[in-house]
């Protein structure tokens, strides 16, 4: 039984489709949006508008950007030498945020996934391989360390080290504040092997 009109229905089934966005969740944001200030409405159409039709992936390193060349690439201070790989823009963001890394980039759009039917070819291997050709020193693999981002890093691993550009992967292994106890055997072992003296 249909409990509201068509459009309500298309904008809530339209939210619906949004990544996370259950069906109560789809309702709730509908109802926000049409009880919003119409101008508001419509800044969020436009911004919205405006993202998808100049948002493209970066020239060099594959993220994310509204230039030919996102920031980071463009930037002379980076260490263009360095390069860390890593499956999403999001990961990207995360390294960014400790301020710590000082090298550049390359976002993989994804894993090599067999049971998904994601291959080498899906991801942006080639790209990667052609910025091999250039001066670089080092490629740090930091994919997630599930079945996919695990089988993605030894198959970089496999492509790069013939090219005799040192390949490192992070450490991975207990969060900060996690209990031992709680932790499995994969992540405690990796964390046993990334460990640094003190």
């Amino acid at each position: 039984m249909e409990y509201y009109s068509s459009h309500i229905n298309s904008l809530i089934e339209e939210l619906g489709r949004l990544p996370g966005i259950g069906p109560k969740s789809a309702q709730r944001l509908a109802f926000h949006i049409l009880n919003m200030p119409q101008d508001q409405v419509h800044r969020l159409a436009d911004v919205l508008r405006d993202a998808r039709d100049n948002v493209r992936y970066c020239s060099s390193c594959c993220t994310l950007t509204d230039q030919e060349i996102c920031p980071i690439c463009a930037n002379p201070n980076r260490n263009h030498r360095q390069i860390m790989v890593v499956e999403n823009a999001r990961d990207l963001a995360a390294y960014e945020k400790t301020q710590k890394y000082e090298g550049v980039y390359h976002v993989l759009q994804g894993a090599i996934s067999p049971m998904l039917g994601i291959g080498p070819d899906e991801i942006r291997l080639k790209e990667l391989m052609r910025r091999l050709e250039g001066d670089v020193d080092e490629v740090i693999i930091a994919t997630n360390s599930s079945l996919e981002g695990e089988t993605t890093a030894m198959y970089i691993s496999k492509l790069v080290k013939p090219t005799g550009i040192r390949v490192s992967r992070i450490a991975s292994g207990v969060p900060v504040g996690g209990d031992l106890e709680y932790i499995d055997e994969v992540t405690l072992l990796r964390a046993l092997e990334g460990r640094v003296d003190l």
